[in-house]
């Protein structure tokens, strides 16, 4: 009798190449993608570099959600751009205002049992109706769309077993909590979590929606949820009932390891700065002053959340110390919420009611003041992400953050003085479409707009026969890709390579001194080679492959850390930066800035799995440095070539 669960079903039927071993490079066929403005741009650019005349998958979706401030043209230059280009590739285009790309999507475009490759990191949103949703760069995605398979190493599948109810006050978010308090944001590279047990079903499809966008936190490939009646009546509720599949893991289905979560044991819980697997109960912030309170981002802006958020500050209004913000996820629940009067009730309470998108979520406005704590039920809280240097971010359900926004601290919300509001599904949510723009059956006479900021993916060169190092910069653990490319007000950068570029790892730039991108150039232009040394979990977060393509811009050749995050090593591949761990973790701190790095016969000695390197210190004491070089034979041809665009 079978006994495979529904990530194993899912990747048998979608397995182009490999085996299903654990840790076995596989490649899988791709049905839908997404991408969003701030990766977008540059994706289908390097479509277009590939010669791709139409994309071949059976649903491309281009979201616009992320530079949806027009300060100076930029932002809607790249808007104009991806319009036409959607319509000449044959690809949707979700305009701007029709909400954020994982909640639209989920609404209106997943299918359970379908794969979905996303430019953007929390695309594993999509696993709340049971689809394999994974994020990646944009060149993946771009691949994609061209008709080629992605590749990736079968995983080793968490089972979370979920038994019981979630208490009045408690949210399914803190599920995602307890998953980091227990698994932590790093150390699951390889990893697939599929979720199973009675408990399940006691959540509805966006409770699962919220715990599957989670996922991206704890830095698995994706994460599932199984496709029941549910996840069923959502679909019909949308209207899309055909697209329905039951998909369920078999009875006795072996997990490679299992969690028990007892949902009625779960309490109120927050993520604190400035990590998401900073974890505390929020009995044990009690008291603690909020200053800014934001509600929404693709983790908890569906019309559930928003109508609980609704009927807590329903006859109340907001601490006279705290702004409260309301960012919807989607066109359709913003209008729903308007249309049952839960809308009336938020603006009567003292809410700020922001455009559908992602905006505060990256740094993109409604940055707190300093030393604000300002609690979001976002999915991450890197430091500075806000916009604020220094800031004190938390992340919270929006049961928690409607109470903060009440009182003014931290309290529980069980003080409220109120039941717990019981907040249904829709039989039937509202269906309007027209803000996305389907393509013509035919885009070859389509004009591709192309205004003064529209760059060009800039190529790397093929990999030199020797490696004539230095070291740039050397960062601690967790150095994500926030660090290594900040978004906010240099988001609208993102189709400017040489001026994106000079902002690369602007976080740990000192007054007075000679900036990363500086230093960087200043060693390309010497004719040697930039090196970047991390620590463990290196490039944790967003998918943004500009924090490969702009260092790999500025002359780096190299990165070598304890542990480089799956994504991340992947979009370092695909432009040509070669990506190494330590042998010996110790090693790390043998290293500094300034060290000098060779690799004589560097193409020959990638062919192996270990590569000795010559360093010399500052001080001019040398040692030899052995580096794991873990790539398939695909990654090495990729390195060799300079990247995946040089590749003919």
């Amino acid at each position: 009798m079978a006994k495979n669960t529904v990530i194993q079903k899912i990747l048998a039927a979608h397995m182009t190449s490999g085996n299903p071993v654990r840790g076995e490079r596989m490649a899988i066929r791709i049905d839908q993608t997404l991408t969003q403005d701030a990766t977008g741009t540059m994706a289908y650019l390097e479509l277009e570099a590939m010669g791709a005349s139409r994309v071949k998958t059976e649903l491309s979706v281009s979201y616009v959600d992320h530079n949806m401030m027009q300060n100076g043209p930029e932002n809607r230059n790249d808007h104009l751009y991806l319009q036409s280009v959607a319509a000449s590739k044959g690809v949707v285009f979700s305009r701007p205002g029709n909400g954020i790309c994982h909640q639209v999507h989920l609404e209106r475009f997943g299918v359970p049992g379908k794969t979905l490759l996303g430019s953007d990191s929390h695309t594993p949103t999509g696993g709340g109706i049971g689809m394999m949703a994974i994020g990646a760069g944009g060149l993946d995605v771009a691949l994609a769309m061209a008709g080629q398979p992605f590749r990736l190493a079968y995983p080793e599948i968490i089972g979370v077993k979920l038994t019981g109810k979630l208490r009045p006050w408690t949210a399914a978010k803190d599920i995602s909590f307890k998953l980091l308090e227990i698994l932590t944001s790093k150390g699951n590279v390889g990893c697939m979590v599929e979720f199973f047990g009675e408990g399940v079903k006691q959540l509805s499809v966006p409770q699962r929606a919220t715990v599957a966008n989670m996922g991206a936190e704890l830095g698995v490939t994706c994460t599932v949820f199984p496709s029941d009646e549910i996840t069923r009546a959502f679909l019909k509720a949308q209207g899309r009932e055909e697209a329905w599949i039951p998909l369920q893991a078999d009875p006795d289905a072996e997990y490679d390891r299992v969690i028990d979560i007892p949902l009625d044991s779960l309490e109120p819980m927050a993520s604190c700065p400035s990590s998401p697997d900073n974890i505390k109960t929020t009995a044990e912030l009690a008291g603690l002053k909020v200053g800014q309170v934001i509600i929404g981002s693709c983790t908890n802006s569906s019309f559930r959340d928003l109508s609980l958020v609704a009927a807590v500050l329903k006859g109340r209004h907001v601490h006279p110390d705290v702004t409260l913000a309301i960012a919807p996820g989607s066109r359709q629940v913003l209008e729903m919420l308007a249309r049952s009067g839960a809308l009336a009730d938020l603006i009567a309470a003292g809410a700020r009611i922001l455009e559908c998108g992602c905006g505060p979520c990256i740094g993109q406005g409604q940055s707190p003041a300093n030393g604000t704590v300002t609690v979001r039920t976002f999915n991450r809280n890197f430091p500075g992400r806000t916009g604020t240097k220094g800031d004190q971010s938390y992340l919270v359900s929006p049961e928690t953050a409607a109470a903060a926004a009440v009182f003014g601290e931290f309290r529980s919300a069980a003080e409220l003085g109120m039941d717990y509001p019981v907040i249904s599904d829709p039989e039937h949510f509202l269906i309007d479409d027209s803000m996305t723009i389907r393509p013509p059956a035919d885009g070859s006479a389509v004009e591709i707009i192309r205004k003064p900021t529209i760059g060009t993916p800039p190529l790397n060169t093929p990999l030199p026969e020797e490696l004539l190092g230095e070291v740039v910069i050397k960062t601690g653990d967790k150095t994500s890709t926030d660090d290594i490319m900040p978004a906010g007000i240099h988001l609208k950068h993102r189709s400017n390579i040489p001026e994106y570029a000079k902002v690369v790892f602007e976080r740990f730039n000192e007054p007075g001194a000679p900036t990363f991108a500086q230093r960087a150039a200043a060693v390309r232009d010497a004719g040697r080679h930039g090196v970047i040394i991390g620590r463990d979990s290196y490039g944790q977060g967003s998918s943004r492959e500009h924090a490969a393509i702009c260092p790999m811009y500025l002359g780096v050749k190299m990165v070598v850390a304890m542990a480089i995050e799956r994504i991340h090593a992947a979009n370092l591949i695909n432009f040509g930066i070669l990506p190494l761990t330590f042998a010996d973790r110790n090693d790390y701190d043998r290293l500094d800035r300034g060290d000098s790095i060779r690799i004589p016969a560097l193409r020959e000695a990638v062919m192996k799995d270990e590569i000795t390197a010559q360093v010399t210190r500052k001080d001019g004491s040398k040692f030899d440095l052995v580096l794991k070089c873990s790539l398939s034979d695909e990654d090495r041809r990729i390195i060799l070539a300079g990247g995946r665009l040089n590749l003919k």
